[in-house]
């Protein structure tokens, strides 16, 4: 019992509570009645959810942002983190959750912030690199999370920096950073957030770091490494 006591009292997450929003699902595209359904987003309605990029090989998004967000997980976990993830598995059978219900998932929980992960699909001529969104400064929607989530949108850019990646050259002014207002995964949200782009699917170079486990590992380290800057 000490023991476990001792532990918990140097895990540097203990006490902390983060969703990790997987972006997409696997089966969206079966399912067009249910993702194209208007929702909630901020003031406005969006489609529930859309059927997410892919690698020039096929790799889809969504199973990329799901075995990044399990590491992630996994990681934030063994740190003393509660992590809750907005799906949990990445089937061709279900579709979903829709935006609303992603902007939402922290605030009943009280969480210290949501991260949602995608990648891009540019065809833009040499498109690469990451960038993170946070929401802009809308009341009485996000006025309230617009500074923090600021915060954590430069703390995940440098933890991401910080293992080697390089933010995008195609948007977002150059620097890897963005304000949306659009988002209802954002403006829905109660607590810190940001939508983090992890690449562009669509450039033959960044699409072998995410096809690999040691690629995906990398991008998880440097998610949890922002986290952690995040919450100090």
């Amino acid at each position: 019992m000490l023991a476990s006591l001792v532990l918990a009292a140097v895990l540097p997450l203990t006490g902390t509570t983060i969703v990790v929003d997987p972006g997409h699902q696997l089966g969206n595209h079966r399912f067009p009645e249910q993702i194209n359904r208007p929702v909630q987003a901020g003031g406005f309605t969006k489609p529930c959810n859309t059927t997410g990029t892919a690698t020039d090989g096929g790799y889809a998004e969504a199973t990329f942002v799901w075995q990044v967000s399990r590491v992630v997980a996994r990681r934030l976990r063994a740190l003393g983190a509660t992590v809750v993830l907005t799906r949990h598995s990445n089937r061709l059978d279900r579709w979903g959750p829709c935006v609303d219900a992603r902007g939402r998932a922290g605030n009943a929980i009280g969480a210290d912030l949501k991260l949602s992960l995608h990648a891009d699909g540019s065809y833009a001529a040499g498109a690469r690199g990451f960038h993170v969104i946070a929401p802009a400064d809308r009341a009485p929607w996000t006025d309230d999370i617009f500074e923090s989530s600021s915060r954590l949108a430069h703390a995940v850019k440098v933890g991401l920096v910080s293992k080697d990646f390089v933010v995008a050259n195609y948007i977002a002014g150059g620097d890897g950073l963005d304000v949306r207002s659009d988002l209802g995964t954002l403006n829905l949200s109660d607590v810190p957030t940001v939508m983090v782009e992890l690449g562009n699917m669509r450039s033959a170079a960044e699409a072998r770091v995410m096809t690999s486990p040691a690629g995906r590992a990398r991008y998880a380290r440097g998610l949890v490494a922002g986290v952690r800057t995040f919450l100090r």
